[in-house]
Order: C-alpha cells, then structure tokens, then sequence
C-alpha cells in the first residue's frame, strides 16, 4: 500500500445531517475554511490535524470516532 493509499473516510457529512447543521455554519464556529471543510467531507482529505479534529468535533459536540471510520470495501 502506497503512502497516499488510506481507507479512513469521514462521516462529517452523516453527522452534520444528524445534527442539522450546514457546512457553512461549521466553518462560522470553527474559523474553518469552506475549502478545507469541503475536502474533508468529500473524503479528499489526505491528513487531519488534531487541532482541526479538535474544533470540529468540538462545534458538533461528537468524538473523533463519531467522525472517522474505515472503508473496508
């Protein structure tokens, strides 16, 4: 497996439907850009820092585990 090849997904677009919020109001309350909330929710993402793990899960009041998951297709 090349370096660049993970199976990490995100489920933010799962939680923000659960917790009704948009992506929009995601970046108001983390000083997130769209840009960069867009990548990581269209699971284009190649890193997460944990600051950024930190504030999202934070404005969605979920853990990291609630967030991430593995593709095991």
């Amino acid at each position: 497996m090349a370096s660049s090849d993970h199976r990490v997904v995100t489920r933010l677009a799962q939680v923000l439907d659960e917790r009704g919020m948009t992506l929009t109001e995601l970046s108001r309350r983390t000083g997130l850009t769209m840009a960069n909330l867009s990548i990581l929710k269209n699971n284009h993402a190649r890193a997460i820092r944990f600051s950024t793990l930190t504030l999202v899960c934070e404005a969605l009041d979920c853990r990291p585990g609630d967030l991430l998951d593995l593709d095991r297709a």
